[in-house]
């Protein structure tokens, strides 16, 4: 018999709700998410769920990893909504906590990952992942699951977390899950509903040029700063895409090649009007 969903707010309640299924002897997987849910945050349910005995999710949009001028206070937040396909995925638990309740009067804490958080992403958005990090760290404290499940499609936030895992000893076992797309190649995101249907024609442009980039390498181009270029482009060719970077890094990692001889993770982030979005392909 399916079990119902239980939405907790408060954070004693959330650890005593995972410790007592632990002690039964079965295993949790977590998914944190900032809330707007699409396939691609069901996906990971649906990986935690194959993988361990129950599921538990979070849903907190996190002040402190927007930027000053950045989308915090519009971000989409369809609290009933998410928590209905919660439901129809088998999620047990879902931690819904109260900014006051992650950060409270006084709070002066934050953990800063290192030099893979410097670049692309990290010069971009300064500080963005600091807070990422930060609230990672306090959601695995907050939900003491067995294993935490995050998309692909933030690569370098990915990486991100797996240092600070490994760096602090955290008693979680880091995955990383498939990029979800739509039919016509655009990455899910909560951004995309920001889109006017002109901007998302033009955004597929992201995931095209990273197509491109793949025939190239096929092809066999190896100078990374050809590749580049010619992905620049066709980006500029669809017209009002604001690009920040085209990094081509050596997979798993944020460093930069400049001869393509192995896996690489080719990342690009551009804005499309006003919404930002990423993306990126693994190659090799």
């Amino acid at each position: 018999m399916p079990r119902s969903l239980q939405v907790i707010n408060g954070v004693e309640a959330m650890r005593t709700a995972i410790r007592d299924v632990q002690r039964g002897g079965e295993t949790v997987g977590f998914v944190p998410t900032m809330g707007a849910l699409h396939e691609g945050h069901l996906s990971l349910i649906d990986a935690a769920a194959a993988e361990c005995d129950r599921v538990a999710a979070s849903i907190f949009v996190n002040p402190t990893q927007f930027g000053p001028n950045e989308d915090f206070t519009k971000y989409p937040r369809p609290l009933e909504r998410d928590l209905d396909l919660l439901r129809e995925r088998g999620c047990e638990f879902v931690f819904v906590p109260e900014a006051a309740e992650m950060y409270p009067a006084g709070y002066g804490t934050s953990i800063d990952v290192g030099a893979v958080a410097v670049p692309w992403e990290g010069a971009a958005r300064p500080g963005h992942f600091s807070g990422v990090a930060t609230v990672v760290l306090k959601l695995f404290e907050c939900v003491p699951a067995d294993r935490a499940y995050f998309g692909r499609k933030d690569y370098q936030q990915t990486l991100v977390v797996k240092r600070m895992a490994a760096d602090l000893n955290l008693p979680v076992d880091v995955r990383v899950c498939a990029i979800i797309r739509d039919a016509d190649g655009l990455a899910l995101s909560s951004r995309n509903v920001y889109l006017s249907p002109d901007e998302r024609r033009r955004a597929l442009s992201l995931s095209q040029s990273l197509r491109l980039a793949e025939e190239l390498i096929s092809g066999g181009e190896r100078d990374a700063l050809m590749v580049r270029e010619r992905m620049l482009a066709h980006l500029a060719a669809a017209g009002d895409v604001n690009v920040e970077y085209v990094a081509i890094v050596r997979d798993e990692t944020v460093d930069e090649v400049a001869t393509i001889s192995g896996p690489i993770t080719i990342a690009v982030a551009a804005k499309v009007g006003t919404t930002r979005l990423i993306d990126n392909l693994r190659i090799g």
